[in-house]
């Protein structure tokens, strides 16, 4: 799946408006336009598509948890804003770190994830999805393949819709 494709899903899923996308991605640490939203919610064929860069993605994805979540208490500091520090090299969102940031995000459980999959009848269990959690040299990694995680923004549809 693409960046584009997945912003795509997870903002219908999640019933979020445009508004909401733009100030999660900011919250994030990226600043978009809503001309470049407008743009990654195009088809590819379509003129004026842009695609949605790794930044963005795990902008916007970082902007849900601190949306949905709060954002993470500093240990050092009394306030509780985000610092502002310089990002580490992006690399490629990997489907398993999209899965994991969903379900930091909305706080969900193995058994709520074993439900949101059941949902659009996709049968897997609880340690298939550990193993989609685990650091990728670990002997059980499993990669999260396009499937599992479109099933699973279809049962975040499901559930938020």
């Amino acid at each position: 799946m693409t960046n584009n494709d997945i912003l795509k899903r997870v903002r219908y899923a999640l019933d979020l408006s445009d508004f909401s996308v733009l100030e999660m991605t900011k919250n994030g640490g990226r600043e978009i336009s809503s001309l470049d939203l407008t743009a990654y919610y195009r088809k590819e064929e379509e003129e004026g598509y842009k695609n949605c860069s790794n930044v963005v993605l795990n902008s916007f994805l970082d902007g849900l948890i601190i949306k949905k979540r709060g954002p993470r208490p500093d240990k050092n500091s009394e306030t509780s804003e985000p610092k502002k520090e310089p990002r580490k090299k992006i690399t490629v969102p990997r489907n398993n770190d999209v899965i994991k940031k969903l379900k930091i995000a909305l706080e969900l459980k193995d058994d709520n994830m074993v439900e949101v999959f059941k949902s659009v009848d996709f049968k897997i269990s609880k340690s298939e999805i550990n193993a989609l959690f685990r650091r990728s040299d670990h002997k059980n990694f499993r990669e999260c393949g396009d499937q599992i995680l479109r099933n699973f923004i279809q049962g975040l549809a499901k559930a938020y819709r």
